[in-house]
């Protein structure tokens, strides 16, 4: 499935200083194809994190669209798009998002069991592996360290098996044999045909990439 974006920007208003406006992401368009890893680069500030919230639905661009498909993310009323986020969209954020309560294992198969879902324990188990953290399944996240809690967050979205996957700085915290693991693992479920698009400002994603993007100060460009 192929996520697109058509001239998509985001502004946001201000009352001081010479414009009244400040523009975080200046018009532009891309599309994310199935099977392929899309690696973005740019400095902190450059509006790479407000462009992936943006395709994820999660902020309204200001002008343009974000099609899944055939379906307008922004034309749909707001149960519809968590449905569709929760379904399809899976989003790696840069910080915690872990629910305190829950272990590892039942943070990582939350999603697939809500609205009505079963827990892909299969795919969890596999994924848990693959990313080194079979050995904290029963741990709480209070226990686990950043770079652990990083990759339960990546193990619950590559476990939901959505069409797209948005991760945000995803090797931000990682040494370098994980973060290695890591863009394995991205890599691995974009050749399963998932649209991926990596967020980072490391070279060492860019070797994983079918695709590389640039953004500076909002503008995004392609190598």
């Amino acid at each position: 499935m192929e996520l697109r974006a058509e001239n998509i920007s985001r502004r946001y208003f201000r009352k001081r200083g010479e414009a009244n406006f400040f523009e975080a992401v200046k018009p532009g368009s891309l599309i994310l194809r199935s099977g392929e890893m899309t690696v973005l680069k740019g400095r902190s500030g450059s509006g790479k994190t407000t462009l992936l919230h943006m395709l994820a639905g999660l902020l309204q661009p200001s002008e343009g669209r974000v099609l899944l498909g055939d379906t307008d993310l922004y034309a749909l009323e707001d149960n519809q798009l968590s449905r569709l986020r929760n379904e399809k969209i899976g989003v790696i954020p840069q910080g915690r998002s872990a629910v305190d309560t829950l272990t590892v294992y039942e943070n990582i198969v939350l999603p697939g069991i809500l609205y009505g879902g079963m827990p892909r324990t299969e795919a969890a188990e596999g994924w848990m592996e693959a990313l080194d953290i079979s050995s904290l399944r029963d741990a709480m996240p209070a226990e686990l360290s950043g770079g652990e809690l990083r990759r339960m967050a990546i193990a619950r979205t590559l476990t939901a098996d959505p069409a797209v996957i948005l991760a945000d700085e995803p090797t931000g915290d990682l040494d370098n044999e994980n973060t290695e693991i890591v863009l394995n693992a991205l890599k691995q479920a974009a050749k399963a045909g998932k649209a991926v698009l990596v967020v980072s400002h490391e070279d060492d994603a860019e070797a994983f990439a079918d695709r590389v993007l640039h953004m500076e100060n909002g503008n995004l460009t392609e190598s």
